[in-house]
């Protein structure tokens, strides 16, 4: 592939590019996104159509290919550019937006952000249940950087009923540093994550929550 060109491109142009795929599979009405996956935020869409295989929830992704790394901020992901996503969130009433990121300071952080709490906290303790104890947790928006608690309101991980929970994932749990590299694939860290992930969704809600099942 040729060199890319430098502009920034939106949501909608990044759909029309070649070899983009954007992919969707409906079942129950909890739902994983990863619309940064592929190589931008790499093992992201992997990570959250395997959480939703296992616990038979609906997924969302869009997938950029090797040599391809467009960013586009995520409250610019309209479903009015994406009939594709506007069913996805139409037949949703929660969802978890699966992100990577790296910043210094927060190397073993997994962030949990997002307009719903409950599902944040709820999410948090089946990841501490099974995730080593090198990775922190983290649930109190004020200890999560701004930019990355998503909690705007036209972040695509709100716009369900019941709206979601932005998990912002660092390279060391998604086996992309050299850690990984001494141990056998299936890295057991990034199993243990999708493991975490998955008892989440299938026992959403929880017996304490208020939310309306249909």
């Amino acid at each position: 592939m040729g060199r890319l060109p430098q502009r920034k491109l939106t949501f909608p142009q990044v759909l029309d590019l070649p070899d983009v795929v954007e992919r969707c599979e409906l079942r129950s009405p909890f739902g994983f996104m990863a619309f940064h996956g592929g190589n931008l935020e790499r093992r992201t869409e992997g990570i959250a159509a395997e959480a939703a295989r296992r616990s038979g929830s609906s997924v969302y992704s869009v997938i950029q290919p090797d040599g391809m790394r467009h960013h586009f901020p995520s409250a610019t992901v309209d479903p009015v550019h994406s009939d594709t996503l506007a069913g996805f969130i139409d037949h949703c009433r929660v969802v978890i937006a699966v992100h990577g990121y790296g910043r210094h300071g927060h190397w073993n952080d997994l962030l949990c952000g997002g307009q719903n709490r409950q599902l944040a906290l709820h999410t948090a303790e089946h990841l501490r249940a099974v995730l080593p104890d090198r990775y922190n947790v983290v649930t109190h928006l004020g200890d999560i950087p701004k930019a990355l608690r998503g909690v705007h309101p036209a972040n695509p991980v709100n716009r369900p009923r019941n709206k979601g929970m932005q998990l912002e994932l660092p390279p060391g749990v998604r086996g992309l540093t050299p850690l990984a590299d001494r141990y056998p694939t299936p890295f057991p860290h990034l199993q243990s994550l999708i493991d975490g992930l998955a008892g989440a969704a299938r026992s959403w809600p929880p017996a304490s929550s208020s939310e309306n099942v249909r």
